[in-house]
């Protein structure tokens, strides 16, 4: 088993790898205060639903990276696929009427595959840029019908969609916030679907999930429905802390949604090609989107890149507008880069071929039934998830449903004791979230779960 603590960059040398990514290298999502305390993890290679750091130790990565590589850490046809376009052609763009086969062929693929009547892809380079890539087409779109007021965009609270200063906007998270001067004007968020968090007493899910619509609806009526252009959201909140819809939740809300005529953009971001157990998270809640955002599990990411899809509902006013003014002004340099996009495409062949959607499911229920399982651990307050995504919400008090005094407290030291029974996975508060590859098989499902109770016991025993 590995070591509970990270490597000291002092007592690895001052020319380790260690000490130089301390002097060197400015890691986002990291405290650079910490860091230069404890120095980073390094790894060095990945096989199969494992990686192994620079002192041959062997983890679990029980969050596929960061909720994204769908098919293993060495999988050889995507080295192939991306060996062989480098050498064919290593780059091109897609501004004034370019194009190449590789970003041909995923367009049609994507579009082929997605739900809700999908008519084009456009191609980014990140979740982030995605998302503000949309956040600029609504407007666009409003503009191009004629109604420069229809621009405020809503989200919800512990959402996230990326940490461009739009996308940020967006996102419902304070760190994301806090010192940024973020977010920016016109952007507002309602509740967080987060029925054992934010339920009240006597209250059912379906209760919950009305209040919620409910409360959506009175935010767009307090701002104006002819100023409100889209409603952003995740099928399945990742980020968040992996929060799984209510019963009637999505129902509810697409009604309020169509009751005022405005956008719904699903970021299936950390939900797309499987891991809710569909190929899409709109297909497993019902969700018919207008714009789909993609990234992460497109190309394991192997290689950046990401997609935003959109029906013709949305296209058609956007496609006038570029002829009026007589050209989209948006894009990026990489956007559909040929590399990434044959990348893109084997993935998504493994992924149909080897049936790892149906794996998502079988595996999947595995996992959340053993998960389950230990509910009844003095930790545990709450189970949930779905298909390969689950998040254990740790409490010291079941009946308060609250946990140390300092928030993420508890979280913290179930990192640690995880960290050294050799899993990597995401802490989020108090709550500890699994995203393994789809590739997992259940037998080694069963020793993630055997080494999550090992965590959790050693922690009950320091804190109860």
């Amino acid at each position: 088993m590995p070591d509970t603590d990270l490597a000291n960059p002092v007592s690895s040398g001052p020319n380790s790898a260690e000490a130089r990514d301390v002097r060197y290298h400015l890691h986002g999502y990291t405290d650079a205060r910490r860091h230069a305390e404890i120095g980073p993890m390094v790894i060095e290679r990945g096989e199969g639903i494992y990686v192994y750091d620079n002192s041959g130790n062997r983890f679990i990565e029980a969050m596929s990276g960061l909720w994204s590589v769908a098919v293993g850490f060495n999988e050889p046809r995507l080295v192939d696929a991306a060996a062989n376009q480098m050498r064919k052609l290593p780059y091109y763009h897609t501004f004034t009427h370019k194009s190449h086969g590789p970003v041909i062929d995923l367009a049609e693929k994507l579009i082929s595959i997605a739900p809700g009547g999908m008519s084009k892809a456009f191609f980014t380079n990140s979740g982030s840029e995605a998302n503000d890539t949309a956040i600029k087409l609504v407007w666009y779109r409003s503009n191009a019908l004629g109604k420069p007021e229809k621009k405020k965009l809503i989200s919800r609270q512990r959402a996230y969609h990326g940490v461009t200063l739009a996308s940020a906007s967006l996102t419902g998270l304070p760190n994301n916030h806090r010192s940024f001067d973020l977010p920016i004007a016109g952007v507002f968020h309602t509740g967080c679907p987060h029925f054992y968090k934010d339920g009240l007493p006597g209250e059912t899910e379906e209760q919950f999930a009305t209040r919620r619509a409910e409360e959506l609806d009175a935010l767009i009526q307090a701002e104006g429905p002819d100023t409100i252009a889209a409603f952003w959201a995740e099928p399945l909140m990742g980020a968040g802390g992996v929060v799984v819809p209510p019963a009637t939740y999505w129902e509810k809300i697409q009604a309020v949604l169509a009751k005022y005529d405005i956008l719904l953009v699903a970021d299936e971001v950390i939900t797309g090609f499987g891991r809710t157990g569909n190929m899409f998270g709109c297909e497993t809640y019902g969700i018919k989107p207008d714009i789909i955002l993609l990234s992460k599990q497109i190309s394991s990411s192997y290689l950046p890149l990401s997609a935003l899809l959109a029906n013709d509902r949305v296209l058609d006013p956007i496609i006038e507008e570029t002829g009026r003014i007589g050209t989209l002004g948006h894009g990026f340099t990489a956007g559909g880069h040929p590399v990434a996009a044959a990348v893109g495409l084997e993935n998504i062949a493994i992924i149909e071929e080897r049936d790892l959607v149906g794996n998502a499911r079988k595996a999947g229920a595995h996992l959340q039934a053993g998960l389950r399982a230990l509910a009844d651990h003095p930790l545990v307050g709450e189970v949930r998830g779905v298909g390969l995504i689950a998040a254990i919400e740790l409490v010291t008090d079941k009946a308060a449903r609250v946990a140390l005094e300092k928030s993420g407290q508890l979280g913290a030291l179930a990192n640690v004791q995880l960290h050294g029974n050799g899993v990597i996975c995401r802490v989020i508060g108090d709550a500890v979230a699994f995203c393994p590859p789809l590739i997992i098989t259940e037998e080694q499902i069963d020793d993630l779960l055997a080494r999550v109770k090992a965590a959790l016991d050693a922690v009950a025993a320091e804190v109860l």
